[in-house]
């Protein structure tokens, strides 16, 4: 079943890049786009791969994106406080800039700090999310050293008509939000309209004694603030489009999440901000020749931030400050062909456009650049045997040309025994922060000579499907060179200075056995730095070297039932190794009640033990919390 369906895909491919096929992609699951740009199974990924569908989320009862990443082989994710505060993710011991995040193939990210704003992607506008470990620099250019991670937002299901929805959720720290939508489709269109909101009083986010922690130079928020800080999240999404009998596709995607979140603050730093995401994106695919598929996009990404003190913005308030506002822009297009050469025989090929802008109360010294990049990619099938290879050379207006490339071999024995092999380089193009951000007080604080940060990866996988149960073993190896780091000797002015190695193992096993689903994830990797300088042979910050979740879960008609422990070891929070940030477990129960066919109640507890820990220096997490949702949401069978 598998070979006819990756020949049928071939063949007439199906999907491309950019969220292809959308509407069939929880029927067909688990098919996924982000690995090859092409329409394959996880099987013949040839590389490490995790799905989370809309089913996933709704079992789940995710408060954040960060609930649902948490855990996954390879994953850490950290956070300054509670809902709203800044976060960051690690994707197999790589820099939390190293992993490329896509929303419906609309690059986001600020072009600033270079970090994607995962805690302002609402849950509930999410259809579904790949994660694809491994780099990915050869296909989809600057920033996938460590992955990609890309967001399908929701969609419309063929009803036959429009049909409504609705969700309401109270819970801990004043927790209230809402959802309503409007969805529907049929064989030949779709669309699908949301509104949401939420509202959380909060907790402190910064730990009492910050400020005199180190001597009064306190590492983590810098100062004791005890009042809870608030977040408020304003959030819609609109994706609709339209198959033609011939294959053709027309789609367009929005998304739009505004937060106002306070932080423990102060007169030189703020003390609340206003962030906004914005993505909007277009596709057209059609087939000029039965074997030939061409897709182009079209899609902006903004991120935008305003900054405020004691509700005053903060450029009023403090004239000389560099950080009142900061606006950056990604304009985006590309043009791919996929051909089909030969049964299990694809090649694609195509080129992408960038334009990155910054406008900002800081005044940089260069406000954009733009990015072109051509790619080739071969996918065959050869009896057992699969191989994937590609190749990208990228073009920068600021740091000229890079190329990239990867191999990856697969083999496959009986019993659905699969081994693969793999090999890829990739890089990450310096920020606008480290290029071009001003002088301070006629000091440098930026280096334009910078170079794109530089990986090399080898990774073995086995895996295999066994009817109701699945495993997987991968073991990886990652060097980074040309590491971007602030030399204290050099005024702290960034520098190609640092190399890190990275080695690690991950485990997954799943089973379905008498109605229990359950699913465990096992992490071991050492991310270290090895400059040969006074850091070298210590760990990267705030990466464990252990982690490990398990999800377990069965529904006995009408009720639901479900629980998920995770676990981290130690981690530090500086460079140096002398903060250290200690081990720690959460345990979350859920439950879901069907109460009529179409009404459905859900509850959760979250860190039901109420564990105290932190993920980033000085700064709180949530204890125990709970969690009630009332959902409608219509049959459409």
């Amino acid at each position: 079943m598998k070979k006819a369906l990756l020949a049928a895909t071939l063949l007439s491919c199906t999907m491309a890049a950019q969220a292809a096929d959308q509407n069939n992609a929880t029927a067909l699951d688990p098919v996924i786009v982000t690995a090859t740009r092409t329409a394959i199974t996880v099987d013949d990924a040839l590389s490490s791969v995790s799905v989370i569908t809309r089913a996933d989320i709704q079992r789940l009862q995710p408060t954040s994106v960060l609930d649902l990443l948490t855990g996954l082989p390879g994953v850490t994710m950290t956070q300054s406080g509670g809902l709203g505060q800044q976060s960051s993710l690690f994707l197999r011991g790589t820099n939390s800039t190293h992993t490329l995040v896509l929303i419906d193939g609309v690059r986001i990210g600020s072009v600033t700090a270079g970090l994607a704003s995962l805690e302002q992607i609402p849950p509930e506008q999410i259809e579904r999310i790949e994660i694809v470990r491994g780099p990915r620099s050869s296909l989809y250019g600057s920033d996938a050293i460590g992955g990609v991670i890309q967001i399908f937002t929701r969609h419309g299901q063929a009803s036959g008509g429009i049909v409504p929805s609705l969700s309401m959720t109270a819970g801990s720290h004043g927790l209230f939000g809402s959802e309503v939508g409007l969805s529907g489709g049929d064989e030949h269109a779709w669309v699908n309209l949301s509104l949401g909101g939420e509202y959380s009083s909060g907790f402190p986010a910064c730990r009492m004694g910050a400020a005199e922690a180190n001597g009064g130079m306190g590492a983590g928020c810098f100062v004791d603030d005890p009042r809870n800080d608030a977040y408020r999240n304003w959030n819609g999404a609109a994706n609709a489009g339209y198959r033609w009998d011939n294959g053709a596709e027309l789609s367009f995607s929005w998304l739009r999440s505004k937060n106002d979140v306070e932080y423990a603050g102060s007169p030189y730093g703020g003390n609340s901000a206003v962030n906004e995401q914005r993505v909007a994106g277009a596709r057209l695919s059609f087939s000029p020749l039965p074997a030939w598929k061409v897709t182009l996009n079209a899609g902006q990404g903004k991120d935008l931030a305003t900054t405020y003190y004691q509700g005053t913005y903060y450029g009023t308030w403090y004239p000389l400050a560099q950080t009142g506002y900061s606006n950056s822009r990604r304009d985006q297009a590309s043009w791919q062909n996929d051909i089909a050469l030969a049964s299990n025989q694809l090649l694609t090929a195509g080129v992408d456009y960038q334009r990155e802008h910054v406008d900002s109360s800081t005044g940089y010294l260069a406000s954009q650049r733009h990015d072109t990049g051509g790619y080739a990619q071969y996918q065959g099938r050869f009896g057992r045997n699969e191989v994937k290879m590609s190749v990208r050379h990228d073009h920068s207006s600021q740091y000229g040309g890079h190329g990239t490339g990867a191999l990856a071999w697969g083999y496959r024995f009986d019993h659905d025994l699969h081994l693969l092999a793999s090999y890829g380089t990739a890089f990450h193009a310096p920020t606008f922060n480290d290029l071009y951000y001003p002088p301070y007080y006629g000091i440098p604080s930026a280096n334009p000579q910078l170079k794109p940060e530089q990986s090399r990866s080898a990774e073995l996988g086995l895996n295999q499907q066994l009817g109701r149960w699945s495993w997987a073993v991968n073991a990886y190896q990652t060097r980074i060179d040309d590491l971007i780091v602030l030399d204290p000797n050099r005024n702290y002015v960034p520098f190609n200075v640092s190399k890190a190695r990275i080695r690690g193992v991950e485990g997954q096993l799943g089973a379905n056995l008498d109605g229990w689903q359950a699913q465990a994830y096992l992490t071991l990797q050492r991310p270290q730095n090895i400059d040969g300088g006074g850091n070298n042979g210590h760990l990267l910050p705030r990466r464990p070297q252990r982690t490990a979740r398990i999800d377990l879960d069965r529904r006995f008609g009408a009720f639901g039932v479900g629980t998920t422990w995770y676990a981290a070891g130690s981690s530090y929070d500086d460079v140096a190794n002398r903060n250290r940030l200690g081990g720690y477990s959460t345990l979350a129960l859920r439950a879901s009640w069907h109460f009529t066919r179409d009404w459905q109640v859900e509850a959760k507890l979250a860190n039901a033990f109420d564990h105290h820990y932190e993920t980033v220096y000085y700064f709180n997490q949530p204890g125990r919390s709970y969690y009630l949702t009332l959902r409608y949401s219509p049959s459409t069978h």
